[in-house]
C-alpha cells in the first residue's frame, strides 16, 4: 500500500500540505506574530504590508496569528469527528452486518432517517437544538455523518460472513462475536479508514458552515468559518475573508488528495492493473 500512495504524485502532495499545516499549527504560538484576539483598533481594516502580513481585520487583530490559531481548532477537530464517527459507524454497521434480524433492521432504519436529510441541514438543527457552541456543532456532525460508515461496514460485513475462513471459526466452536471482531471486522476495517481520510475535508466544512451562520464557534475564538463569514461583507478589504478561506481550501484539498491515494492503494484490481 505504501508503495502505491508513493507513486501517487498527489497523494503526496496533499500529505505534504497536511504536514506543513499539522506543523503550522504544533507551533502557531511561535509562529504567530500577534495573540489572535489582541486587538490594535488603530490599525483596523489594515491591508497586507511589512507589519501585517495578512492584513488586519474589523478589530485590528492579525489575520496571520488567527489563521494560524485556526488551524490548531479546525484541523484537531476535523480528525476528532471523524474518529469518533468512524468508530460509532463501524462498531454498528459490524454489528447490523453481522448479526441480522431486527437489530440489522433497527439500525438501518435509523440510518435511513438521517441519509433522508442534507447533512449540512440536519447538522443546523440538531446544533439549534443543542444551542450554539463548537462542541455541540461537533456532536451534530458526528450525528449526521456515522450512518455513512455504518452503511459501508455493513454491506463489508455481508460480503465477509460466508466466507470460508468464518465458517470454519464457527467449526471449531469460535464465538459470533470473537469471529465479528477478531476475523470479519479487521477486513472490513480497510473501507473505513480510506472513507475517513476523504472525510476530514469534509467534517472541517461543515464546522465551518456551521461557524459561519453563527452556530458553531463563537467570538473571538479564531476559527476559519467564523473569519470568513466576518469578511463576507467586505469587497474592498477582500483580505479578511480570503486568507482563511485559502487555509481552509488547501487543507480539504490535502486530504482529499490523500484519500485518493490510500483509495488507490487499497483497490486491489487498480493496483494488479498497474503492477
Amino acid at each position: 500500500m505504501g508503495r502505491v500512495v508513493r507513486r501517487s504524485r498527489a497523494a503526496i502532495a496533499g500529505l505534504i500540505v497536511i504536514l506543513v499545516w499539522l506543523t503550522a499549527a504544533v507551533f502557531a504560538p511561535v509562529l504567530a506574530p500577534y495573540s489572535p484576539i489582541e486587538q490594535h483598533l488603530a490599525d483596523r481594516l489594515t491591508p497586507p504590508g511589512p507589519r501585517y502580513p495578512l492584513g488586519t481585520d474589523e478589530l485590528g487583530r492579525d489575520v496571520l496569528s488567527r489563521v494560524l490559531f485556526g488551524a490548531r481548532l479546525s484541523i484537531p477537530a476535523g480528525l476528532l469527528v471523524v474518529v469518533v464517527t468512524a468508530l460509532l459507524g463501524t462498531a454498528l454497521g459490524a454489528v447490523a452486518g453481522f448479526t441480522g434480524g431486527l437489530v440489522d433492521e433497527g439500525i438501518m432504519r435509523i440510518c435511513d432517517a438521517v441519509l433522508a436529510f442534507p447533512a449540512l441541514i440536519l447538522a443546523m438543527a440538531i446544533t439549534t437544538v443543542l444551542g450554539p457552541g463548537l462542541l455541540n456543532a461537533l456532536v451534530a456532525v458526528v450525528l449526521v455523518l456515522w450512518p455513512e460508515y455504518a452503511r459501508i461496514i455493513r454491506g463489508q460485513v455481508l460480503s465477509l460472513r460466508g466466507m470460508e475462513y468464518v465458517t470454519a471459526a464457527r467449526a471449531l466452536g469460535v464465538s459470533n462475536w470473537r469471529i465479528l471482531w477478531r476475523h470479519v471486522s479487521p477486513n472490513a476495517v480497510p473501507l473505513a479508514l480510506v472513507k475517513a481520510s476523504l472525510d476530514v475535508g469534509n467534517v472541517i466544512i461543515i464546522a465551518a458552515a456551521l461557524s459561519f451562520v453563527g452556530l458553531g464557534a463563537t467570538p473571538p475564538t479564531p476559527e476559519w468559518g467564523a473569519m470568513v463569514a466576518a469578511g463576507r461583507l467586505k469587497f474592498f478589504e477582500w483580505w479578511v475573508g480570503t486568507f482563511p478561506g485559502l487555509a481552509m481550501f488547501t487543507v480539504v484539498m490535502g486530504f482529499n488528495f490523500l484519500g485518493d491515494g490510500l483509495r488507490d492503494a487499497m483497490d486491489v484490481r487498480l493496483r494488479a492493473r498497474r503492477s
